[in-house]
């Protein structure tokens, strides 16, 4: 009857405006860095070093900075291009995201077959003394990384036809020491911002695709 009362445009509309709300409810959750519950924090503990922060949503990617073209890490960028067409700064960026995570929960864990995939010959071995110390004093290491915030190019180099370029990386982890009591020996399980300084290396003749890690700093 082209009269009737538009019922079922109204319904439509209602369900609508519910759903909206439901996903803004489930959406517009702060997420911060609220502590997991305690079955997740000791499967984390056993388990895997570098829990996601929120179990039901992917990490937030960094914010990913590359260097104007004019300014000399950027002309370094250039040169390294020249010479393999396919390297692309924020793709690299990418990758170092992915590399510092896995060296991080690597180093954590122990787990030297990873770092020796990642680390150079001469970077290996200081993480390797390190964790042999950890492991002859019965200490353990936990840490956890909540949120990359910024990963930004700070300087670009090709000698030859070796490629390094520098990364600096900001993240807010947990990092905690215990004894083999289990006791803290260091570290707390507060949030802290850290500041990295990692330089990747490639030589550009080599089918490896793999940057290895060179050298690692603090800001």
């Amino acid at each position: 009857m082209s009269g009737a009362f538009p019922v079922d445009l109204i319904l439509f509309a209602m369900i609508a405006a519910f759903l909206v709300l439901r996903l803004r409810s489930v959406l517009g959750r702060r997420q911060g860095f609220e502590r997991p519950p305690q079955e997740q924090r000791a499967q984390a503990d056993a388990l895997r070093p570098v829990p996601r922060a929120v179990p039901d949503a992917m990490p937030a990617a960094a914010a990913r900075g590359v260097p104007d073209a004019r300014t000399p890490a950027g002309q370094g960028l250039a040169r390294i291009r020249q010479q393999d067409p396919s390297f692309d700064p924020s793709a690299f960026l990418g990758g170092a995201e992915g590399a510092f995570r896995m060296i991080v929960e690597a180093f954590a864990n122990g787990d030297r077959e990873t770092l020796k995939n990642l680390l150079s010959t001469e970077t290996y071995g200081g993480f390797e003394q390190a964790i042999s110390s950890r492991e002859a004093a019965g200490e353990r290491q936990r840490t956890e990384i909540r949120t990359i915030q910024d990963m930004a190019i700070e300087g670009a180099e090709l000698r030859g036809s070796v490629a390094e370029v520098t990364v600096r990386i900001v993240s807010d982890q947990i990092n905690i020491t215990t004894g083999p009591d289990g006791q803290v020996t260091a570290g707390h399980d507060g949030v802290t911002e850290i500041i990295d300084v990692w330089t990747f290396q490639r030589d550009l003749q080599t089918q490896d695709p793999t940057w290895k890690l060179v050298g690692t700093g603090a800001a």
